[in-house]
């Protein structure tokens, strides 16, 4: 992007008016988060106290964008009062010293930390106008910065919010992060619309972003085209959202048939979509495409924003009606700043010329190419042509560069220069390696007149991406230019088919996949798991691992709680000292210890096998019930984790009845229950197993029948407390408060235990997980009549809702993630193993025997179980 620039003359005061003018609409909501609603006029309390705290002087502030209350504080402290705000993504703080290093900013605003006031005065000289800085898209990490003014941000809000029609009952979810211009644009356009915001990390494959936003009414989000790739896969088109009324896309170009597929979604069920476009340097936008206009122009841009200006420059391109596209408006940057002294220039530039190549047509623009070869990867501005030369010079004389959205793509006469080309590509424009995609192609293709024909090397690049990408791991799935990350879903879930777009739920992951799949990502993620990540597709986790984003971020989306905001040779990082464990790991590990020391006589303390219950509801609605798709995609994943869990143990118990006699048919088929009497005898030791099987079928045809499916996505709360209290009426109807010595171990009595785990996952609020304690206490309290067998279950319950994750030493967090992952299998095996030990008084090696076999059965027998699995979900 190039710029005009003008002769500044430099005004000397500094405006004491908000930028965005908000407050008088008073009790008018402004922000939702964590349960709560801050008004406009709240909210320019909390924000004008924050600034008060820094005192008077004009300071540059650093702040980092988080999408929480503290880190929006923070900025509009600084943007409001006077001050000059640094923007910079939060959870990255490598880029964040590179900054402060750089601008030495006078004070800097850490999501989660203390305000670091570092002088009480200015130490530089900030232009008057200058209100905010970002960086551009293709400058993360680099002291290069746009400068914005305060008219540039305050027009370009109104601008946006006068062509979106916002109005005071508007409220959008932040499906981008504040850092991000256009994550930005959305806070500043409904604050000063006088409306409000929904503040959440929460990704829109996670069923409780929807929870959420049906629970806040929300009207609106924003997406890039990942966004609509993830909603695609999600269930998206298939969810009522009564209360939505528009859907904004822009952040790259999304193919007219996916602009018509998702307009005419919306028009059915009731919302628009509405396409734009802009860049950092315009503030944010520049033209939007009014949604009647979508069906004959969906390849187009549009038309200007309010107040801006789109003109053609034809002197650039031969093609007649052709040119480069030159926006000018009251957004338009001051300039750009590549060091502390250029803070104090004032307008620069009067006008942008974009270096898309496009043309007009019915009054409406559409991009048609680039006048220089750039390409945008994840958000990256890269210069091809400067990657290209640099190439050329150093790997391959006859090498050529192109770009899609997901990937850059090296085009070689040899292909022994492929990891020379990766490594350069990957060290000149910041990407991770898996977003670079290297071809063999003895003689690239020219054009008439014997110029490099990079139309045709695109068109290549496209339509074979997926295919080279498959291709690569065709072999084995574990090739040594798969990803880290993808190697480790691979070897866990026995996945070659797996593409970078797919998630863990995807993929059929259940319970004990996940376990095994954490420990091995912990290594790459030294700081904590991302949140959600078992919703978020591999090749955003290889993303976030290779720019060391593996901070576990303000939610635990595994649970929707809210509670703030390479290729395969690379090494691991380095362990921590410390390591997050998430507490349904530690739980099933205490509690199969606690299962088997209990049966081998060492310690009394029952309980396990009931507290595994619960585990196995809460995991059934975080994997099976988060599976994208409709009712027939979830019921092949719930059947493809049954089947998981049913192969292994038909052959241990079958087998076990054929060597030694020690179980009738009845219990190899899991059908115990229907035929045995009501006295304890050997049959009965696999109860735990047996109404798993049978409650997790029963919740599996619950949730497929459409109807209760359409309403289970809808409701999942409410759905599962419906589900919950069913599962209670049931057990009080069969035995009242305390259940007998053997009605405790009766699926119809035992299954509140799993439905009251469901019931967790899904409360996404403090409010609904104080609701679930409650009624945690009235179920479990009298049950057993033995208070020290309700005090584990009920203490190993309230653990899971309301710690998402336990601090323990890394040799400790294997190990639990070694006795979690083996679980079923150590319950399963161990009534073969510690009886001969136990009646000869070792009951130390009666335990340590039945955790090893247990582990060992696990290791051999999971990829048959895998196999099988694979087979029911259907690969692809």
């Amino acid at each position: 992007m190039t710029l005009t620039v003008p002769q500044p003359a430099l005004r000397r005061t500094v405006a004491t008016r908000p930028v965005l003018d908000h407050a008088h609409y008073g009790e008018a909501p402004a922000v939702v988060t964590d349960g709560t609603v801050l008004t406009h006029a709240g909210l320019a309390r909390r924000v004008a106290d924050r600034a008060a705290s820094w005192g008077p002087a004009r300071r540059l502030v650093l702040v980092e964008g988080s999408n929480d209350l503290d880190s929006l504080v923070a900025y509009l402290a600084a943007l409001q009062h006077g001050h000059v705000a640094l923007v910079v993504p939060d959870g990255r703080p490598a880029q964040r010293r590179a900054l402060v290093e750089a601008y030495d900013p006078d004070i800097v605003c850490s999501a989660g930390a203390a305000d670091d006031v570092r002088r009480g005065v200015g130490a530089h000289d900030l232009h008057p106008d200058l209100a905010l800085l970002l960086s551009t898209s293709g400058t993360t990490g680099s002291p290069k910065l746009v400068r914005l003014s305060r008219d540039n941000v305050a027009s370009n809000a109104a601008a946006i919010a006068d062509y979106l029609a916002l109005r005071p009952t508007d409220r959008a979810a932040t499906t981008l992060p504040l850092h991000y211009c256009y994550g930005l644009s959305v806070l500043h356009s409904h604050l000063v619309a006088g409306a409000s915001v929904v503040l959440t990390g929460l990704s829109v494959v996670d069923d409780c972003f929807w929870d959420l936003a049906a629970r806040t009414g929300v009207t609106s989000f924003a997406g890039v085209p990942h966004t609509f790739d993830l909603l695609a896969t999600s269930g998206f088109e298939d969810r009522e959202l009564p209360t939505l009324r528009q859907v904004t896309q822009a952040g790259g170009r999304l193919a007219p048939e996916d602009v018509r597929r998702w307009s005419r979604a919306g028009r059915e069920r009731g919302w628009d979509l509405v396409v734009m476009y802009g860049a950092t340097e315009a503030t944010a936008r520049m033209a939007w495409l009014p949604p009647h206009l979508v069906e004959d122009h969906a390849g187009a841009i549009g038309v200007a924003i309010p107040g801006g200006r789109l003109r053609l420059d034809e002197t650039v391109d031969t093609r007649p009606g052709t040119g480069e596209l030159v926006y000018s408006g009251p957004n338009v940057m001051l300039g750009y700043a590549e060091s502390p002294a250029d803070l104090a220039l004032g307008r620069e530039t009067t006008e942008l010329r974009t270096g898309d190549l496009a043309r007009e047509r019915d009054g409406v623009f559409e991009v048609v190419g680039r006048l220089s070869r750039y390409g945008k990867v994840f958000g990256l501005r890269i210069d091809l042509d400067g990657v290209e030369r640099r190439l050329r010079a150093e790997v391959d004389r006859t090498a050529r560069v192109v770009a899609t959205d997901r990937a850059v793509h090296v085009f070689l006469g040899a292909g022994r220069d492929s990891a020379a080309a990766r490594a350069v590509v990957v060290s000149q424009c910041g990407v991770p390696p898996h977003a670079v995609r290297t071809t063999v192609l003895p003689q690239a293709p020219l054009t008439g007149s014997g110029k490099p024909d990079y139309a045709a090397l695109a068109e290549l690049a496209g339509l074979d991406e997926q295919a080279e990408h498959e291709a690569r791991h065709a072999a084995d799935g574990t090739a040594g230019t798969s990803t880290p990350v993808r190697t480790d879903f691979v070897r866990v879930l026995r996945r070659p088919d797996a593409t970078e777009a797919d998630s863990f739920v995807d993929l059929g992951g259940d319970s004990l996949s996940y376990v095994e799949l954490a420990t091995r990502l912990a290594d790459r993620f030294p700081a904590g798991l991302p949140s959600g990540w078992h919703t978020r597709g591999i090749g955003e986790l290889e993303r976030l691992a290779a720019h060391g984003d593996g901070h576990p971020g303000r939610a635990d989306s595994r649970d929707g709680r809210a509670v703030g905001d390479g290729d395969g040779s690379a090494p691991r990082r380095p362990a921590a000292r410390r390591t997050r464990l998430d507490t349904t790991v530690a739980l099933r590990a205490l509690a199969i210890l606690f299962v088997v020391a209990s049966h081998v006589d060492l310690v009394a303390l029952e309980g396990g096998a009931h507290l595994l219950l619960a585990l196995a509801g809460f995991n059934f609605a975080r994997f099976q019930l988060s599976a994208s798709g409709g009712a027939r995609a979830r019921l092949r994943h719930g059947l493809s984790g049954l089947a998981q869990l049913v192969v292994p143990a038909v052959l241990w118990v079958g087998g076990a009845a054929l060597l030694l006699g020690s179980y009738d048919l009845t219990t190899v088929l899991l059908v115990r229950e229907l035929v045995n009497g009501s006295e304890w005898d050997d049959q009965w030791q696999l109860w735990f197993l047996e109404s798993l099987v049978w409650i997790t079928a029963a919740a599996l045809a619950t949730t497929t029948l459409p109807v209760l499916h359409r309403l289970e996505r809808r409701t999942p709360f409410g759905f599962a407390l419906g589900v919950l209290g069913v599962a209670a009426a049931a057990r009080f109807a069969e035995v009242g408060l305390r259940a007998g010595p053997t009605e405790r171990y009766t699926t119809l009595v035992v299954a509140f235990f799993f439905t009251l785990g469901w019931a967790g996952a899904r409360a996404t609020t403090p409010r609904r997980r104080v609701l679930v304690s409650a009624l945690a206490v009235v179920l479990t309290v009298g049950f057993f009549g033995q208070p020290h067998r309700e005090a584990i279950v009920l203490a190993g319950f309230l653990l899971l809702l309301w710690v998402p994750h336990v601090v323990v030493p890394p040799l400790l967090a294997r190990a639990a993630g070694v006795l979690a992952g083996a679980s079923l299998f150590i319950y399963l095996t161990h009534w073969q193993v510690y009886p001969a030990l136990e009646d000869a008084g070792h009951q130390w090696l009666a335990l340590v025997a039945s955790l090893t076999v247990g582990v060992a059965y696990a290791r051999l027998v999971r990829p048959v179980g895998h196999a099988v699995g694979r087979a029911v979900l259907g690969a692809r």
